[in-house]
């Protein structure tokens, strides 16, 4: 057994449970740092698993309190951070949680002498600069390399999470498709994503991008989440152009909400494409969800 001790923050969300209960596989000792530590008893919305059972520690803070994350990184030698902005929320920005919560918590471990952080990005982030999301997670990653500690980016298409966005929108029997749906990406599941971020605390890459095993378009993807639904497609696509006119009046008045908006756009605009791994399918994955809400 490990006598390592790793800090997952961002543990109650989608990837976060994953590779909390990787790393508890692999024997580390595990601390977490959550807003609300109850979420983690049950089975998260994307069949993401309870981990409430394998932690060692509860952490609870938030990046919008720069103050709560204080020695959150005392005792512990490696800090993963998931942490982040992923949905809006009023009078938060991604600058406060992406960027700063998580410069916050990289000064806490160089405080504490934490051996190496690995963080999570954005893959084609060089390609979405002019999105905010996107570049409050680059400050980061320039934040982090410059910091001077071991570390390690990791840059994923997409979550197998997101595509559960899809096939909830699926589920209402319409579904609307910022572009015409033909670029292409490979969105990877939780779990495999997860030992690559767990690999990734002895191996010597300092960015490392990744998607998963199979390559869809976004029409064929959602299509797959109305078959496994039993419901017949209705996708109706919204001209990019008329997603910025949304986004321009949406900046007007909810920053939040157009930070997410605009990283919509950004990747309905481009392929996201990276090498692949893991085994888990799309299909398998929305069979499991439409099994759940049956």
């Amino acid at each position: 057994m490990k006598s390592e001790k790793v800090l997952v923050a961002g543990a109650s969300g989608y990837l976060g449970r994953y590779v909390a209960r990787a790393f508890h596989e692999r024997g580390y000792l595990l601390r977490v740092l959550v807003r609300n530590s109850e979420k983690l008893a049950t089975v998260g919305p994307n069949l993401e698993p309870a981990i409430s059972e394998i932690v060692d520690e509860i952490r609870i803070g938030d990046a919008t309190d720069q103050a709560s994350l204080k020695d959150a990184c005392k005792g512990i030698d490696i800090v993963f951070s998931c942490m982040g902005l992923t949905k809006p929320q009023q009078q938060v920005t991604s600058e406060q949680v992406d960027h700063l919560g998580n410069r916050a918590l990289l000064n806490d471990a160089l405080a504490h002498g934490v051996r190496k952080f690995i963080y999570i990005s954005v893959f084609n982030g060089d390609k979405m600069s002019d999105v905010e999301m996107v570049s409050a997670h680059e400050r980061f990653v320039d934040d982090l390399k410059a910091s001077g500690i071991s570390y390690t980016v990791i840059r994923p298409t997409a979550f197998f999470s997101d595509m559960g966005m899809f096939f909830n929108m699926a589920r209402s029997g319409h579904l609307f498709l910022f572009g015409d749906g033909t670029n292409r990406f490979n969105p990877i599941h939780g779990a495999d994503l997860a030992k690559v971020c767990v690999d990734a605390v002895e191996n010597s890459e300092q960015e490392i991008s990744v998607g998963g095993p199979e390559i869809f378009t976004y029409d064929e993807t959602n299509i797959m989440a109305f078959k496994a639904l039993g419901k017949q497609p209705w996708i109706t696509h919204v001209p990019l152009w008329v997603g910025d006119a949304i986004l321009f009046g949406t900046g007007l008045f909810n920053k939040p909400l157009a930070s997410i908006l605009g990283f919509a756009l950004s990747v309905s605009r481009i392929d996201n494409v990276a090498p692949a791994t893991g085994t888990r399918k799309l299909a398998d994955f929305f069979r499991d969800m439409a099994a759940s809400c049956s």
